[in-house]
């Protein structure tokens, strides 16, 4: 079995939802007492959250680069980001270490590319909605991404930060991102990408009828597969 690296803390209420997706999924494979082997480091996200407000974004791959660093000299096999919104600085990480980065977007995108998936809302921070990072990569794939219009891609975006990555869950807030999803449908989505790791914490399939495709769950199953070798990294 290979050795996780986690670039978590980003924030860690989703952190500890890779944790144990992690040691489900190994367990489930293996049986008995395993686990998965995982070497966490762990920002304090109010560090990352104040450099993600002023987007200073040669700031945060600094600092993920030297995370990167840290858990391959620990002895990580590969790594991944626990988050969505600092896969804009995941090409400065892969650069900062000689083990393999596993892409959320591309582990997503193959998820999509299985079920013929080809055009798809996407839910995340105003980071990953606005910016070019994740909806390109999956473009590479064949992926059209349709995002939510600027009053709700801002209403995504702050249930995130003020509710989400602090651990509250609001119902009301879950109708709310729901007529975004219907919207998105609407509009010609598929399937809708859950694309901040914290997301899959308030909406789950069962609340709806559209396809949802939790970014978490997903990189965390394409990272075990990878660890007892059942599956190479994606590639486009």
């Amino acid at each position: 079995m290979k050795t996780i690296g986690l670039l978590g803390g980003m924030s860690w209420e989703s952190t500890q939802v890779y944790y144990r997706l992690l040691n489900e999924q190994v367990r489930a494979r293996l049986g008995g007492l395993h686990s998965a082997k995982i070497i966490l480091h762990s920002f304090d996200f109010a560090e990352i959250e104040a450099l993600q407000r002023r987007e200073d974004w040669p700031a945060m791959a600094e600092r993920l680069s030297a995370a990167a660093r840290s858990v391959e000299s620990a002895g990580a096999d590969f790594m991944l980001i626990c988050t969505n919104t600092m896969h804009r600085v995941a090409p400065e990480v892969a650069r900062a270490t000689d083990i393999p980065l596993l892409h959320i977007a591309d582990a997503t995108a193959a998820a999509l590319r299985r079920d013929e998936i080809t055009r798809v809302g996407l839910l995340g921070t105003r980071f990953t909605m606005e910016q070019a990072f994740f909806s390109d990569r999956l473009a590479r794939f064949g992926v059209e991404v349709l995002v939510p219009e600027p009053p709700q891609r801002e209403l995504v975006h702050r249930i995130i930060y003020q509710e989400l990555c602090q651990g509250a869950i609001d119902p009301n807030s879950r109708r709310a991102y729901l007529q975004v999803v219907d919207e998105l449908a609407s509009c010609g989505a598929e399937a809708v990408i859950l694309g901040c790791t914290e997301i899959g914490l308030l909406l789950r399939p069962e609340d709806t009828d559209i396809p949802l495709y939790d970014t978490t769950e997903i990189h965390a199953s394409q990272a075990v597969a990878y660890a007892l070798g059942e599956a190479e990294e994606t590639a486009p």
